[in-house]
This record gives C-alpha cells, structure tokens and sequence, in this order.
C-alpha cells in the first residue's frame, strides 16, 4: 500500500470546487487515479469549500449554554454551536466538552475548531461538514468521470480515544468502498472461529493519511491511498458507529 501527498494545495475558500483543486494537485503530482485508489481529504477543506464558519457574534447563547460554559471554562457562545451541532452532551471537563453529534458519532467540542483558519477581523469557527457522506459521494462522482476509474472517498478528522493519550484519524464521511468487515464466522490462523471481529477499513485508512497530513503547519489535507484493495461499491459511513446500546461509554 502506498500513499502520496498531493502537493500545492491552496487555502480553501467558500464556494470552492474542491474537485477541481484535487485534479490540479494530481496533476501538479504526476498522477492519474487508479481502479480502487481511496482519496482521503481533511475535513477543514470540505468545511471552507462549504461555508461552515459561524461567527461568535452573532450567536445567540441559551441559558443551557451559559451553565455548561461554567462548568467548563468556555466561551458560552462556543459552547451554543456545540449544542447546536449535537444531540446529547456525554462528559465535560474544563476546556472540552464530548457529545453525540447530529450525525451520530461521539466528538469532542461536536467537531468544531478555530485551528488553521484564515485570519479575520471578526471572530469565527469552522463546523464539520453539514453530511460528509453527500460531499464524499459528490467529490466520487466527479473524480471517477474525469477519470474512467472507480475509487474510494473518505473525509477524516482527528479525535482522541477512551484510555489512549493523543489524538488519531477517524472517517467522518466516505463514499465508494465498503467501511467496516465483518469478519465473524471466519477461521483465524489455527482454526478458531472469530466470534467479534470487525474490521473499521474506513477508519484503518483515515488514521493512516491522517499521520501523513499532520496536525500543524504541515499544509497537507489530501492523501492519495494506493493499493488498499477495498470492496468498492455504494455503502455508507453510518457501520462506522456503534449502537447506544452496544457502547460501554455512554
């Protein structure tokens, strides 16, 4: 398996054709996509590319918000888009506050960041993406036209885990291949058949363009996955997330 950087990536603004910013980077790179390749795009640019700044001042903060931004040491008007952006607050601690987003993954401050913005004069944050899946099926459908090709789509974010220090990828949104096996009933190595295992490919891959983009300066949101082999097909990023019921956390 290989993976490769797209070079010269430019600030994402509104309105973007984030498609057309891939081509010309994969142009720019030498490269042409191949059967099966999965592209993998930071959330910020399909963020920016969409809009999803909020700006603080025009936030209008609850009287929940106001009693949690107490607890936790945040701005009350920070705290308003957390809510706004779940549907269940989870734990809280000073400086963070773990919900249940709207689409339904666990996230830390519902995903919303001021990190690698733009600078301006009034005071903003960047959402996730209003349905990473549509955007990831959009930006598939226009990259497998230009190039004859079936490939993968994911869109990551970088979050922590329950008992593991720092922080790693995770898929937010995909398109294209098949993001969880299950691989139950299959034999391991001496026979034994597996009785819980699955496999989050999605998530496998998210993690792995994630260590490459980096989490600074690095200026590197599109990786290119070569030789993962995935099942392609029409599948959605919702096997990613585990039921309310299965989940020791909540």
């Amino acid at each position: 398996m290989q993976l490769f950087a797209l070079p010269g990536m430019p600030e994402v603004v509104p309105g973007d054709d984030v498609a057309t910013t891939i081509q010309q980077a994969l142009l720019d790179a030498g490269l042409q996509l191949e059967q099966g390749d999965i592209l993998v795009l930071a959330q910020k640019i399909i963020s920016k590319a969409e809009g999803r700044y909020r700006y603080l001042d025009e936030v209008k903060v609850s009287p929940r918000a106001q009693e949690l931004a107490l607890q936790c040491d945040k701005d009350p008007r920070l705290v308003q888009l957390i809510l706004d952006e779940s549907v269940e607050v989870l734990r809280l601690r000073p400086g963070v506050i773990i919900v249940q987003h709207r689409l339904g993954y666990v996230h830390a401050n519902a995903g919303i960041d001021r990190s690698n913005l733009p600078s301006s004069e009034r005071e903003r944050v960047l959402l996730l993406p209003e349905n990473p899946d549509a955007s990831a099926e959009a930006l598939r459908q226009c990259l497998q036209q230009k190039h004859g090709v079936e490939i993968g789509v994911i869109i990551n974010d970088s979050a922590g885990r329950a008992w593991r220090n720092g922080t790693v990828g995770f898929t937010i949104g995909s398109a294209g291949f098949e993001p969880v096996i299950d691989m139950i009933g299959r034999k391991d190595l001496h026979g034994r058949t597996l009785e819980v295992t699955q496999v989050a490919v999605a998530d496998e891959l998210a993690a792995a363009a994630s260590y490459l983009m980096g989490q600074a300066d690095e200026g590197r949101p599109a990786i290119l996955i070569r030789g993962a082999k995935p099942r392609l097909g029409s599948f959605s990023s919702a096997g990613l997330i585990r039921d309310k019921q299965g989940d020791l956390f909540r």
